[in-house]
């Protein structure tokens, strides 16, 4: 039931920004909710990139920290990653997860959004 539809992925030069959106779809409210911004580039494994927990607080992937900013928008249902600053090796798909309620496991996923930074 819950979907989650990511957005705003583009090619960007290095020094250069974006903003991803994801929408939720099937929550009540996602303000309780875990949220998770990976990505995966080709050949590589899956990489947790910023996290948002039940409370707020959030975390960030070492390679990402003071460039990348997540937030959450409770009315609108809308996870956001402000990435700036890009690099060539931030170039890969970003995806959005999301947990169910009181629950840490990531359950459901986006179809994924391209970021290419050359």
């Amino acid at each position: 039931h819950v979907q989650l539809v990511e957005s705003g992925g583009g090619s960007v030069q290095a020094g250069g920004s974006l903003r991803l959106s994801c929408a939720a779809s099937g929550y009540t409210s996602i303000q309780y909710i875990e949220m998770a911004w990976f990505r995966q580039a080709p050949g590589k494994e899956r990489e947790g990139v910023a996290y948002v927990d039940a409370f707020t607080m959030t975390r960030y992937a070492d390679s990402v920290k003071g460039r990348f900013t997540v937030t959450k928008d409770n009315v609108n249902s809308t996870l956001y990653l402000q990435m700036n600053s890009l690099k060539p090796v931030d170039t890969a798909m970003y995806y959005c997860a999301a947990s169910r309620l009181r629950r840490d496991e990531y359950k459901y996923w986006g179809q994924g959004t391209q970021v290419t930074v050359s």
